[in-house]
């Protein structure tokens, strides 16, 4: 997690700027059907769920991951990871996915 979260800060510091229109708007319902048939293969998209693979953070603990915004988390969507794979999100998919995450958020 601590991995996750240097991670974060770091593509947030250097990450070209990301509209502020991308990272307000929107649909969190849109945003749990996408990631219940996009993410859920390796994510535990639900609130309270078990992890489907115990290396994979759940949503919740995305969400929860001090200093997350929905800027950083669009970042982190459009970077590559070494362990996930290399997602083209459609912009529209993107909004809604980033609302339902940070909808999960307990931690203000």
């Amino acid at each position: 997690m601590a991995c996750l979260l240097r991670l974060l800060t770091a593509m947030t510091l250097l990450a070209p700027g990301v509209p502020a229109a991308a990272v307000e708007l929107g649909n969190v319902a849109a945003g749990l059907e996408y990631a219940q048939k996009v993410c859920s293969a390796c994510h535990a998209v639900e609130k309270d769920t078990v992890m489907r693979l115990s290396q994979v953070p759940s949503f919740q603990e995305v969400a929860d991951t001090p200093g997350m915004t929905p800027r950083a988390l669009v970042v982190w969507l459009r970077t590559s990871h070494p362990n996930m794979p290399d997602l083209i999100i459609a912009p529209d998919d993107m909004d809604n996915v980033v609302a339902y995450i940070m909808s999960l958020r307990t931690k203000k």
